[in-house]
């Protein structure tokens, strides 16, 4: 019999796999306080980034089956 592995919830929710099989992440910082950001800034908060390498070792760990 072959032991099933939890999924980290939190993680489930927050990372998806991209066609190429890379993780894909929303950028941090856009929730509040954002008068005394710049236009630049947050534009460049916008949309979805890919996760680093060394970051997407122990994600992978968490999300078993994605």
């Amino acid at each position: 019999m072959k032991l099933k592995i939890k999924t980290h919830r939190g993680a489930a929710k927050r990372f998806k796999k991209t066609g190429s099989g890379k993780l894909k992440r929303n950028k941090a910082g856009r929730r509040h306080l954002l008068t005394h950001k710049s236009a630049k800034q947050k534009r460049n908060m916008r949309g979805s980034t890919l996760v680093s390498k060394g970051e997407a070792k122990g994600l992978l760990r968490a999300l078993p089956y994605l």
